[in-house]
């Protein structure tokens, strides 16, 4: 089994919100008159990050799940945390083409546009060994985690696209798209093929809307949330689970960090948001000049 450290940034790692990305403080007025479209949306990561960009100013949040009662919930929590957020929502599949495509539209419809996508939503089933798995649930992992995250990035483009050149002509930035994925895409752990193959596969998604709409304009992150015990996280073994100890207001303040277009260097590529975003832009160069970041195959040099 690979060792996180072998695929880890010599960098602090935080488990808490901090300073830097507080979108109550540091950050607060970031997202302003910012519309955020965010799948997953009712909860755990996907909730805190729909609250957070509520506390940094966003004039509108749109929030999709498949529980309408949840999603009240957040809802009445992001009314809380910012009385002048706007807020709409509806229920979605993302693995449903039609469903994304008008939850997409509909944002739009309310609330003019898109500035900011985060494909959050996941699912994660009891692991098992490749040749003991069920194939429907094994199958459905990558529903979830491919087809979901490729329908928010097709219907959410072209807003995307238009947002990333209204605050381009504003001399801001725009036009953000964040992936999630997880620390588990670059490990190899017993039992969690389908899980980490169809995490690490959204690496390279990431990598592909950079070459894509990169000159588009489009800002696209893969962002690993670290480790926060979602109920989803409750599937996972207990060996792994009770390792689970960050808070997901962590991953929540990271995002609307990178929203806010300080690390629009970094486009296309994997980022956790344990990392120290200081230290990270410290090492801006030395990523950039390596190609640091990305799925890469590595191969013997000639000798």
């Amino acid at each position: 089994m690979a060792s996180i450290d072998t695929q880890d940034l010599s960098v602090t790692k935080h488990h808490a919100l901090y300073d830097a990305i507080d979108p109550s403080t540091t950050l607060k007025g970031n997202a302003a008159d910012k519309v955020i479209f965010i799948t997953g949306g009712s909860k755990g990561i996907g909730q805190a990050t729909a609250i957070a960009f509520a506390k940094a100013g966003a004039k509108a949040v749109y929030i999709t799940a498949r529980s309408e009662r949840a999603l009240e919930k957040t809802r009445d929590l992001i009314q809380q945390a910012n009385p002048n957020t706007q807020c709409a929502y509806s229920t979605c599949d993302v693995t449903d083409t039609a469903q994304v495509e008008a939850a997409i539209s509909d944002c739009v419809k309310e609330f003019g546009g898109i500035d900011v996508a985060d494909a959050n939503a996941g699912y994660l089933d009891n692991w098992a060994k490749i040749g003991e798995s069920d194939p429907k649930s094994w199958w459905y992992t990558w529903e979830v985690h491919i087809k979901g995250v490729y329908h928010v990035i097709r219907f959410s483009m072209p807003y995307l696209i238009e947002s990333a050149k209204k605050w381009a002509a504003k001399g801001s930035s725009g036009g953000h798209l964040i992936l999630i994925t997880s620390v588990g895409a670059q490990l190899l752990f017993p039992t969690a093929s389908d899980y980490q193959t169809s995490k690490h596969a959204i690496n390279r998604l990431c990598e592909f809307v950079n070459v894509d709409h990169g000159q588009d304009g489009i800002k696209c992150f893969s962002v690993a949330p670290g480790g926060v015990a979602t109920d989803l996280a409750r599937n996972m073994p207990e060996d792994y689970y009770s390792h689970l100890t960050d808070t997901p207001e962590l991953p929540a303040g990271f995002i609307v960090w990178l929203a806010s277009g300080k690390a629009d260097w970094a486009t296309g590529r994997f980022l956790s948001a344990n990392w120290d975003v200081e230290e990270l832009i410290a090492l801006k160069d030395e990523i950039l000049q390596n190609d640091l970041l990305v799925n890469r195959l590595r191969v013997p040099t000639n000798s």
